[in-house]
């Protein structure tokens, strides 16, 4: 049997501590020791990008990271922002455009399109689709995911331009 090892962080605002073994990922410790599914295992090699989490404020693949690296952190999940609602906007946007066909890579596009609309502006869809080339998708062919990714950022700009004092000319 190997050695334990105690882990301290906060998952999605919750404090967690658990003795886990070393070799233990990031994504197998939210999957299976905290059952946090959202974060979904596909290539493990860090390529597909369906294991995404904010770790710190950095998106960060949880299949190339050891839970014991990511000890005295602060990780949020996809389940941790739709907790927030802070990307609901995103998954109706998702849902209206249909790009979420079998689901298996939302979570990670989400955490994705979560990432860059944090960025101040509105993206470009090149910059959309530059901010997407680590996830992979088998079934969208991506269109439908850029045009959902770019609706909300339109969205929330005019949002935040609609909301802004104007200006005082002297």
């Amino acid at each position: 049997m190997s050695e334990l090892v105690n882990v301290t962080m906060t998952v999605n605002g919750n404090d967690v501590s658990h003795n886990i073994a070393p070799r233990h990922t990031l994504a197998d410790f939210l999957r299976q020791t905290l059952e946090l599914t959202g974060t979904h295992t596909g290539c493990e090699m860090g390529v597909c990008g369906a294991c995404l989490v904010v770790l710190d404020g950095r998106v960060v693949h949880s299949c190339l990271t050891f839970a014991v690296q990511a000890s005295g952190s602060t990780i949020e999940t996809v389940e941790g922002l739709t907790e927030r609602a802070v990307i609901a906007d995103l998954q109706e946007a998702f849902h209206q455009r249909n790009a979420l066909q079998c689901g298996f890579c939302t979570p990670g596009m989400l955490m994705t399109a979560y990432s860059l609309l944090e960025q101040p502006g509105v993206p470009s869809r090149e910059v959309i689709r530059d901010a997407l080339s680590g996830n992979y998708c088998r079934c969208t062919g991506y269109e439908a995911i850029v045009d959902a990714i770019e609706k909300v950022a339109r969205d929330r700009a005019a949002v935040a331009h609609a909301s802004a004092p104007e200006e005082v000319l002297g």
